[in-house]
């Protein structure tokens, strides 16, 4: 009987002692397995489930979500693409996943990454044992990650060949003022590591795509023009192709801030074309004999003299236009038209029409006046009348051409976009064209411009504008030859025939 419950008692002391032991290793077993973790925590990140994440961490951070979030938005990641390896025990209680990582950037694409998920027992359990570099190997110890942008770089203008545009081509204002039109709305972007201490590592780059714009210059008139005008203060040449409007050549060296597209100065005596124009469509024959006396005298008004006042008699109406005879001008202007009648031919020939060329500009203006002395003034260039540069390119243009075509620098859609939509191309009196012609090819055959070192097939007009402001006249030359027309201004320079023709000269022979 007493051995019975000795076995009894024994028995009972056992399951005792065997319930506290399986409760001692109930207690010390570790939830879930290190593959579990890495899985579940590789999973919520593809997920981009950041809370999910943090709870699989051990003791993460303040700012793991932050970290993340900001990481995600500063690099424009689209996606992250993650492939574990093989788990590896590291020791007790201790594993990692080494994984490759593939983030879709907005700015460059797929971006490659190589980092390693460690884990580890904490309060018997399995986690993440996060570190910055966890997110990316760059990131340890302080590093940081940064897209940032590369300003885009100005615009190029080229020529209409897609070259450069020669060197000291006297138009870089011109081109400077358009740069900022054709300015890159996008920008570059760098994607840089920054680590304490080291040198700043780029890593990739997207450069901004060159903005090269070509304009309407050709590389050879435009270089022309420049070594033209070498050496001659105060000038300019303008070149138009007449069939299209498009300027060649914009080479521009006048002083004080002075604009051959947008400022005006009394063009002299090739505004005489004008005049010769409005008498032409009057009713003037080319060949109609005409007075050229050194004087004429305004009846009860001025009196108005040619160069010298040099009296040529009896010529026609052509070779008045090529002596320039200031007297011939203003007898039948006076005689033969209203002051409205040759404003209105002004206001026909370009005057009158907006001009649209990608950098603006202005033709010119003639005041309205019932005073003939300031009529008979206008008729030879002095007087009120005023114009640019450019309108008289581009009335020389017209009459080779026999259209007033707007002159533009640059293509058709980027001037409407810039200045606005030109002025339709106007067709002009084909018979008054044919009969111009005519007299601007006399001024270089036996006018005030020959025996100048003209090359063959050059049709022009010289002027000389008096000025009041004692520094001299402008000279003025302007004319054709083939699809090419052109103005040559030298302010104060002196006459046309002196000052303008031998620039014109050295331009269309260097072509």
């Amino acid at each position: 009987m007493r051995r019975r419950r000795l076995i009894v008692l024994v028995i009972a002391l056992v399951a005792v002692v065997g319930a506290g032991a399986f409760a001692v290793m109930a207690s010390d077993r570790v939830k879930g397995s290190a593959s579990q973790t890495a899985a579940a925590y590789f999973d919520a990140w593809r997920k981009g489930d950041v809370s999910r994440m943090a709870r699989l961490a051990y003791q993460p951070p303040a700012d793991f979500a932050v970290r993340h979030y900001r990481l995600t938005e500063d690099l424009h990641v689209e996606s992250i693409k993650l492939t574990p390896g093989q788990l590896k025990s590291t020791g007790e209680g201790a594993a990692e996943v080494p994984f490759a990582g593939v983030r879709q950037l907005a700015q460059f694409g797929a971006w490659p990454f190589d980092s390693t998920l460690r884990l580890g027992v904490r309060d018997r359990a399995w986690k993440v044992l996060w570190a910055p570099e966890t997110l990316h190997p760059l990131l340890k110890d302080g590093g940081t990650l940064e897209l940032d942008e590369i300003d885009a770089a100005a615009a190029e203008l080229v020529t209409s060949e897609g070259d450069r545009i020669p060197n000291d081509s006297y138009a870089d204002s011109y081109l400077n003022q358009l740069k900022p039109e054709f300015a890159q709305a996008g920008h570059g972007w760098e994607l840089v590591s920054k680590i304490p201490g080291q040198p700043v590592r780029q890593l990739m780059t997207r450069q901004p795509k060159a903005n090269v714009e070509r304009t309407t210059l050709s590389r050879s008139v435009q270089a022309a023009a420049a070594r033209a005008l070498d050496g001659v203060d105060d000038s300019t040449i303008i070149a138009i192709r007449p069939s299209t409007g498009e300027i060649l050549a914009l080479a521009d060296r006048l002083k004080d801030n002075y604009s051959a597209v947008r400022d005006v100065f009394p063009p002299g005596s090739v505004f005489k074309t004008i005049t010769a124009a409005a008498l032409l469509a009057n009713g003037l024959d080319p060949a109609a004999q005409v007075q050229c006396p050194g004087t004429y005298t305004i009846p009860f008004h001025r009196p108005f003299d040619n160069d010298g006042k040099v009296d040529r008699g009896l010529v026609s109406f052509t070779d008045a236009y090529a002596y320039s005879c200031n007297t011939t001008f203003v007898e039948q202007a006076t005689t033969r038209l209203t002051a409205d009648q040759l404003r209105e031919t002004a206001d026909e020939w370009g005057f009158g029409r907006p001009i649209a060329t990608g950098i603006g500009g202005t033709c010119g203006t003639m005041p309205d006046t019932d005073d003939q002395d300031v009529f008979g003034a206008d008729a030879i260039g002095q007087g009120q009348v005023v114009a640019t540069p450019l309108c008289m390119a581009a009335l020389a243009a017209a009459v080779q051409s026999g259209t007033w075509r707007s002159p533009r620098l640059l293509s058709e859609s980027q001037v409407r976009r810039i200045d606005g939509a030109p002025h339709k191309d106007v067709p002009m009196d084909g018979q008054v064209v044919a009969a111009l012609r005519g007299m601007m090819a006399a001024v270089v055959d036996h006018g005030t411009a020959s025996d100048m070192g003209l090359p063959e097939g050059v049709a022009g007009k010289t002027g000389t504008a008096e000025v009041d402001d004692g520094d001299g006249s402008h000279g003025w030359f302007i004319g054709y030859r083939d699809d090419l027309a052109f103005c040559v201004f030298v302010r104060h320079g002196g006459s046309g025939r002196q000052a303008a023709v031998p620039v014109a000269a050295r331009f269309l022979n260097g072509l």
